[in-house]
């Protein structure tokens, strides 16, 4: 069942497709890394998972976005892996990870088929991007935090989002 007004874009109503909620099964995604190979859910199997999702990285927030959890990275212990999932190109992510010195996070591009913004309900049916949220996958691929940002053109919760994660480290 798709929803409507949960995301807006500079106030104005979008629609998103059903919602996961915390305690679900993490379903299984296909996306595309730099080199167009498909990654998913299962290939971070056994690891906590931090999803961070982007609409685009050529705008302002989403670099921030990226770059923020980029740094927190370098923080947390090899068992955690920062994903950031986008509709963008995989070929405009790997020149922007290049440029912009993204090292930590792994990016992938849901660009083919919206495998991740399907399964995850975050796919904005009127844009065909994706709405800017955080998951937080443990390691038996459990749903323990989401956050579906209500404005688009605003930043996610990044200290609760991180508070969340460092508690499944424990």
């Amino acid at each position: 069942m798709e929803r409507k007004g949960i995301v807006t874009m500079k106030g104005n109503p979008l629609t998103i497709n059903p919602e996961l909620k915390i305690g679900d099964k993490a379903p299984n995604f296909n996306v595309l890394d730099s080199d167009l190979k498909e990654v998913g859910l299962k290939n971070f199997a056994g690891k906590i998972k931090i999803i961070s999702i982007t609409p685009s990285l050529d705008t302002p927030v989403c670099d921030m976005q990226l770059r923020r959890f980029n740094q927190e990275t370098a923080n947390l212990p090899d068992y955690v892996e920062v994903l950031n999932i986008s509709m963008d190109l995989p070929f405009a992510i790997s020149r922007f990870c290049t440029t912009a010195g993204i090292d930590k996070v792994k990016a992938f591009s849901d660009h083919r088929d919206a495998s991740f913004g399907n399964a995850y309900g975050v796919l904005i049916k009127e844009l065909r991007l994706l709405a800017r949220s955080i998951f937080i996958i443990d390691k038996d691929d459990i749903i323990k935090y989401v956050e579906i940002v209500p404005e688009i053109t605003n930043h996610p919760d990044y200290d609760k989002a991180l508070d969340m994660a460092k508690k499944l480290l424990a």
